[in-house]
């Protein structure tokens, strides 16, 4: 059932919806990347003075030029670690067009839903986001005590927050939160194996951009498929 779901997700990947939110996420981290890379740039060209002197060599007048030159190849290289959690936030702004567009094309003719309001979807994808990051540092600490098996400690910590989070993400929209917390904990293991089968794509450069669209298609395929049996 959840291959059956995650292919039914990737067989709709070219949809203009999910290209859409896909470009918004990517091109939202880009400028956020970007801007900070300036930002962090002009910061380190304001705290390294113009010039110094030195002992034998005398005054030294290129150095803050080099500190914010050198902070460019510093903040690309970084970028490729956080294009991934910065890009999974932005898109996860816009996973409710990508669910939309699901129930569109599979399931037609269900009622409509009440969309979340955009403020408070940031507000919930900020916390997720938080939230994560407080469980990941523990995953790597016990990643690095228990190293042979840091891949599947990864796999398991992210699997149960993914599941947890995007069950929440698709039942919300047609379900009171009492029902969504029952459900979710009713399809439980379903939902943390298919939050493992998003985390392991996780650590796949640029595949990981297209995991959050694939993962809200996929749980909405798994939703429908639950809630009827």
């Amino acid at each position: 059932m959840i291959i059956a779901a995650y292919l039914k997700a990737l067989a709709q990947i070219t949809d203009a919806r999910f290209l859409r939110v896909l470009a918004l996420g990517v091109g939202l981290t880009i400028a956020l990347l970007f801007a900070f890379t300036v930002a962090f740039a002009w910061t380190v060209g304001l705290i390294v003075p113009d010039s110094f002197s030195l002992p034998w060599i005398g005054e030294i007048t290129w150095v803050d030029n080099l500190a914010s030159w050198a902070v460019v190849p510093v903040m690309i290289f970084a970028s490729i670690f956080l294009m991934i959690p910065v890009a999974s936030a932005f898109t996860g702004i816009f996973l409710d067009q990508v669910a939309d567009a699901v129930e569109a094309k599979h399931y037609p003719g269900l009622p409509p839903v009440a969309h979340v309001p955009f403020s408070e979807s940031i507000g919930e994808t900020l916390k997720f986001l938080g939230l994560l990051l407080c469980v990941n540092i523990v995953a790597l600490i016990l990643a690095l005590i228990f190293a042979p098996f840091a891949p599947l400690i990864f796999w398991g910590v992210n699997g149960v927050m993914l599941g947890r989070e995007y069950a929440t993400l698709v039942a919300r929209r047609r379900m009171q939160p009492e029902e969504v917390r029952s459900f979710r904990k009713r399809h439980s293991t379903t939902f943390w194996i298919a939050g493992v089968c998003m985390a392991i794509p996780l650590t796949i450069p640029v595949m990981n951009l297209v995991v959050p669209i694939l993962g809200v298609a996929g749980f909405t395929h798994l939703f429908h498929r639950l809630n009827q049996a």
